[in-house]
């Protein structure tokens, strides 16, 4: 069964072409670089949070001012 971090992770062939299309060093590097970004999406999605909009919208009128906007007193 797969984990979390074993998703992340590159095949082992993927790792081996990138490192033989771009040299040992970087293939590691870039391999690294792509499971690091996966890690961060992840903890990203794993703590986002709905927000509600507390401070009324100021370019929609609001109905029940625009009522009070038309008595006279």
């Amino acid at each position: 069964m797969n984990t979390k971090r074993d998703e992340l992770e590159l095949s082992a062939s993927t790792r081996k072409a990138l490192c033989v299309h771009l040299g040992e060093n970087a293939g590691n590097e870039i391999a690294l670089l792509i499971r690091s970004l996966a890690a961060q999406i992840e903890e990203l999605k794993r703590t986002k949070v709905n927000v509600t909009q507390v401070i009324p919208d100021t370019n929609k009128p609001d109905p029940l001012l625009a009522a009070l906007e038309s008595e006279s007193f």
